[in-house]
């Protein structure tokens, strides 16, 4: 029988390891506010079980050994012996966080174990055999340590252990893996040949591995083998070392982790699928078969008697292709759950960290967003989401004094409006500081005065570049790269952020996002014998304007007066150095967009229709060209650019400080 390569699980592995940690995370904050479900027990022991027992079957010895005294710990808890007290919560998040960590150093081929990984599994390892980690670390520093140098095990499988799938040779490399290892065997209840099962266990082992490995170690090794066999581990001890000696410093305690970054690792290169929906896709296959069986009669040409079968088939292929659209896009939509998940963890350790109380008001997490989209925009939230808590929610003596309650709410929303998903971040916070900000935007030369400035224009100057009020920088906010990152990170998925907000009831941000970035909604535009692609979502109006309304400017620029706005006209014919006769701006059409803020308008020759447009990516086939986001196969077959809009914007804004 051929060896099977577990290397080709290791990935489905990772990515259930992660599942199972976001699914114990969310029951250790449910204990931590204070639930007394048994069940949310039982999912963390499940977890750190399974986390165990999958690490030690595709060799992560490291990552078993941890998780195996991270289940002891689970296992007092559940028995009764150790009340869930909210010191054994915080250490099983850290421990949480620090086998996210131990995995995908395993997953990149490094070793798990590190200095962090070794303090903490000591503080577990302390906790399980005493009260508290740090009166038994303080016990342990007081009394001589013992040292141990190998361990002694006998091992007799009972007889049906082979059955299970286990085989001890495996057991034997991987501890042998710990240390120089010594094995004898015992054949002593070897049958005659006449009586021998070949599939059932005779044999028992005396191993003698020459190495102080740690006990969670080596009983890792045998977690697989529970309850099948009498094992017998023996340590080794060391002769205790003279008074005089001096004695190792016991192992320090993991330093206090930062907050974790509820981005981080959000990103996966496969997506779970519902089998209802892969159900459907199938039945649209063989409708699309049926139907193509259909038209094939007609391969050899077709007569006036067959027109109207020959309507219907095409109809039906109409009807199936669009379907089959539906089916594979529906299999990228996730919901937004999936981000909404990773945040009551960031705002319990930033209310923690920073003395204030926070509730976290979760809505609307069955949306669904396109896979990419959710995976992106996961730190334009983190940033909402710690500015909120540490420059928008008061800490509660201030909120008593303002009126309000010592608790502030944090809201996180996804809805659909119009074609589009929203996603809200809104507290009821102090708001924005409008006379601090106009005093930085002076400052900074950004202004001249904030005098005739609504309240959100006002807002609009902290997604400015490098904007920050805060007095001092830390680690959390303060250096005024947030926003700025935010509303960019935004554009780039092809949506809007917008701010609203009232001094002393609070701030909501709303981003706007599409459904998708792999098809888009668009306008089709002909420049000279070229067709763009004019993404819906960037449209404000188009308008045909006269040259009575046209500006020249100093360098060669044009401006036209759009309502109450000078806007400068941007030609796709020359940005994109189209072939043939330039017309004048009364023949053709501007389409005023607008990306990053800021308008322009896009002179086109005409415009020919509306199109969904299945993206391709330019980049990818062929090399990155400015101002255009992508590609598109059009109906008749040529190729059609999309047109990148906020890159127009940069473009034309560099060309007029230039």
């Amino acid at each position: 029988m051929s060896k099977v390569d577990l290397a080709q699980f290791h990935k489905a592995f990772h990515e259930e390891s992660l599942d199972g940690l976001d699914a114990m995370e969310q029951a250790l904050l449910a204990l931590d506010e204070g639930s007394d479900d048994p069940e949310l027990i039982n999912v963390v022991f499940r977890a750190a079980h399974s986390i165990k027992g999958g690490a030690a079957t595709f060799g992560f010895t490291d990552v078993a050994a941890f998780t195996h005294v991270a289940e002891n710990l689970m296992d007092e808890v559940r028995s009764g012996r150790r009340p869930m007290e909210k010191a054994v919560v915080e250490l099983l998040l850290r421990s949480g966080d620090t086998v996210r960590d131990m995995l995908s150093l395993s997953m990149a081929g490094q070793p798990a174990a590190t200095a962090e990984s070794q303090a903490l599994l000591a503080e577990l390892s302390a906790m399980v055999s005493g009260g508290s980690a740090a009166p038994v670390a303080a016990a342990k520093a007081a009394a001589p340590a013992e040292t141990v140098e190998g361990w002694d095990i006998t091992f007799r499988p009972f007889d049906y252990l082979l059955k299970t799938g286990n085989d001890p040779a495996r057991m034997f490399r991987e501890l042998g893996a710990l240390g120089p290892l010594r094995v004898e065997c015992d054949p002593s209840k070897l049958p005659s040949l006449a009586d021998m099962d070949a599939s059932s266990s005779y044999l028992g082992w005396s191993l003698h591995l020459d190495a102080g490995a740690k006990r969670a170690a080596v009983e890792g090794v045998f977690d697989w083998v529970d309850g099948d066999c009498e094992l017998n581990l023996a340590p080794r001890i060391a002769a205790p070392a003279p008074a005089s000696a001096p004695v190792a410093a016991p192992a320090a305690p993991a330093a206090p982790r930062a907050v974790r970054d509820p981005a981080a690792n959000s990103e996966a290169s496969s997506v779970r699928v519902g089998i209802e929906k892969i159900d459907t896709l199938i039945n649209l296959v063989g409708e699309l078969v049926i139907t193509q069986s259909m038209l094939s009669q007609f391969q050899d040409g077709v007569d006036e008697s067959q027109l109207e079968m020959l309507r219907d088939g095409l109809a039906q292929l109409g009807r199936h292709t669009r379907e089959l659209q539906e089916s594979v896009m529906s299999i990228r939509m996730l919901p937004i759950s999936t981000v909404f998940n990773r945040f009551p963890r960031l705002v319990r350790d930033l209310a923690q960290k920073l003395d204030k109380k926070v509730v976290l008001d979760l809505r609307g997490e069955t949306t669904e967003l396109d896979k990419t989209v959710l995976e992106k925009i996961g730190d334009p939230l983190v940033h909402l989401v710690r500015n909120a808590i540490d420059h928008g929610l008061e800490v509660p003596a201030k909120r008593l004094a303002a009126g309000k309650g010592d608790t502030g709410t944090l809201r996180m929303e996804a809805f659909h409006r119009g074609g589009a998903i929203v996603v809200e971040v809104a507290d009821d916070g102090a708001g924005l500081n409008r006379e601090a900000i106009v005093a930085k935007a002076v400052q900074r030369g950004i202004i001249a005065s904030g005098d005739g400035m609504s309240d959100d224009a006002v807002a609009e100057l902290i997604f400015e570049a490098g904007f920050s009020t805060a007095a001092a920088t830390t680690d959390l906010s303060g250096r005024g790269v947030g926003m700025d990152v935010v509303r960019r990170n935004v554009m780039d998925l092809g949506g809007t952020v917008a701010i609203r907000s009232t001094h002393g009831s609070g701030t909501t941000f709303t981003i706007t996002l599409p459904l998708t970035l792999a098809i888009i909604d668009g306008l089709t535009a002909a420049v000279a014998e070229e067709t763009y692609i004019v993404p819906l979502v960037s449209i404000v109006e188009s308008v045909q304007v006269q040259p009575d309304s046209v500006r020249s400017v100093v360098g060669g620029g044009e401006l036209f007066r759009f309502r109450d706005q000078w806007l400068p006209i941007v030609r796709l014919f020359d940005v994109f150095g189209c072939e043939g006769k330039r017309p004048p701006v009364d023949e053709g059409i501007v389409i005023v967009v607008e990306g990053e803020g800021t308008r322009i308008g896009l002179f086109v020759d005409e415009l020919i229709g509306q199109q969904q447009a299945v993206v391709k990516s330019l980049e990818a086939n062929y090399r990155r060209v400015a101002g255009v986001s992508g590609a598109t196969i059009l109906a008749d077959g040529s190729v059609a650019l999309i047109v990148d809009v906020a890159g127009l914007v940069r473009m034309q804004a560099r060309r007029k400080a230039a």
